[in-house]
């Protein structure tokens, strides 16, 4: 057996202890300077094209487009589920769902329970009925079975000029629930949000519908972001959908659902 030197076997000691120690200092640097995106749960309720409705068993959409985008400028990832209206609104409230986007009007009653972003699209309600129908504006309604999708601006402004308990406005759980009694006779026009309106028209050309434009009666409204009351993801959200209206990306987004440029000035405007 050769004899083991004693100083060797000491250096080689003193030169493992210091590379362990550089492994070590290594992998503890590494693992602070990573940082995982952290994924936000979203709700939505996927029947109100084209904002969001589902292609292939994914939800779809100018809303799922543009939340994606805001939520990469903003550090996060999203997943977005459909959930439907009142479930959205009930995580939402009581914390369970991170965000909501599903077309939500910002007003002054759901500002009172949630938080919104700075609104991200302008609309207003629209009113589709058969080509043969003789109305003409939204007070042309007076007396004709209403459908509208409950719980919706829609809703509102139906009641709004109708009366809140009106026997002829029929409430649907969707958008297109409303539609379908359109088609089935059961209603004789659906008021809703004019991108909606203008898409179900322009899919369906064997239905005979047409849209009725009324903007002496409906009054702009503002779609938003929805988040729990006090979300500290509100600032977040709202500083990055400003970096997105700025770098060209929403218009982007809003050219491929809609076929035309977006007003971005008026977005900002109602920030104020």
């Amino acid at each position: 057996m050769k004899k083991i030197n004693v100083k060797t076997v000491f250096v080689l000691l003193i030169s493992c202890i210091f590379i362990l120690s550089a492994c070590g200092q290594g992998a503890k640097e590494t693992g602070s300077n990573s940082s995982s995106v952290k994924t936000l749960s979203v709700g939505t309720e996927a029947t109100f094209a084209p904002f969001e409705f589902m292609d292939k068993g994914k939800v779809s959409g100018f809303d799922v487009d543009l939340l994606n985008a805001v939520a990469k400028a903003a550090g996060y990832k999203v997943d977005i589920k459909n959930t439907g209206w009142d479930p959205m609104m009930a995580g939402i409230q009581n914390g369970s769902i991170d965000i909501g986007i599903a077309g939500i009007t910002i007003n002054k009653d759901r500002k009172s329970t949630y938080d919104f972003s700075n609104p991200y699209f302008e609309s207003i309600n629209m009113i589709v009925v058969g080509k043969d129908s003789t109305v003409e504006n939204a007070k042309d309604l007076k007396g004709k079975k209403i459908g509208v999708q409950n719980g919706t601006t829609g809703q509102m402004a139906a009641e709004k000029l109708f009366g809140k308990n009106n026997k002829n406005i029929s409430k649907y759980e969707t958008s297109a629930m409303s539609f379908m009694a359109l088609e089935n006779g059961d209603v004789e026009a659906v008021v809703t949000d004019n991108a909606v309106a203008n898409e179900y028209v322009k899919k369906n050309p064997d239905k005979n519908v047409k849209t009725v434009d009324d903007k002496t009666n409906f009054s702009p409204e503002y779609y938003g972001i929805l988040f729990p009351k006090g979300s500290e993801l509100k600032a977040k959200f709202d500083k990055a959908l400003n970096d997105v209206l700025d770098n060209g990306t929403y218009t982007e987004i809003y050219k491929k659902w809609f076929g035309v440029e977006p007003d971005v000035e008026v977005l900002k405007s109602a920030q104020k």
